[in-house]
C-alpha cells in the first residue's frame, strides 16, 4: 500500500536518505524529502527531526523516517513532538512489533549502524505493519496517550 512518508537525515545519514528516496518512490509512495539537501557536516539532527516529526504529527505524512549516524538523537527528538511516536529499529522485529503493538509512526535509524539492504528491509517492514485491533494494545496506547496529555499540560506525572 502506498504511503505518504517524511524522510530526514542529518550529515550522519545524508548519503543513506538519498540513497532510500528513489526507492522508496519507485514502490509508489509520495516522498516529502525534508532534507539536508547538502551535504554539511555542521548540520544538527533536531532540525532535520523536527520537519519530519512535525508533518507526521498533522497528519501530512501517513509515517515518517529519520536517519542520523546513530539513530539516538533522531529518536530522542522526535518524541518530543506531540503525536510522535518514534522508535529506533536495528532488527525487524521491532520494525513491525513498534506499529503493530505501539503504534509506532517513525521510524528512527543509524546509518553508521545498519548497512543499506537491511535498511531498505526496516523500512519496509516498517510500512506495512499495522497497529492491532486486539484491546490490551488499544488500552496501552490510550495511556501513552494520557501520559502526554499530561504533560502537554504541565500537569506532573
Amino acid at each position: 500500500m502506498a504511503m505518504r512518508i517524511a524522510i530526514g537525515a542529518d550529515h550522519g545519514g545524508f548519503q543513506r536518505k538519498n540513497e532510500l528516496v528513489p526507492w522508496l518512490q519507485a514502490q509508489g509512495h509520495e516522498i516529502f524529502d525534508l532534507g539536508a539537501r547538502v551535504f554539511d557536516p555542521a548540520d544538527d539532527y533536531p532540525d532535520i527531526t523536527e520537519f519530519v516529526a512535525r508533518l507526521v504529527a498533522s497528519g501530512r505524512a501517513q509515517r515518517g523516517i529519520i536517519i542520523c549516524g546513530s539513530g539516538v538523537g533522531a529518536c530522542i527528538a522526535a518524541n518530543k513532538v506531540p503525536g510522535v511516536r518514534a522508535c529506533l529499529c536495528h532488527d525487524t522485529y521491532s520494525a513491525h512489533q513498534g506499529v503493530e503493538h505501539d503504534d509506532m509512526t517513525v521510524l528512527c535509524l543509524g546509518a553508521r549502524v545498519v548497512g543499506t539492504e537491511l535498511t531498505k528491509e526496516l523500512i519496509t517492514t516498517f510500512l506495512s505493519a499495522r497497529f492491532s485491533t486486539e484491546p490490551q494494545y488499544r488500552r496501552r496506547l490510550g495511556k501513552v496517550l494520557a501520559l502526554e496529555a499530561k504533560a502537554l499540560q504541565g500537569k506532573p506525572l
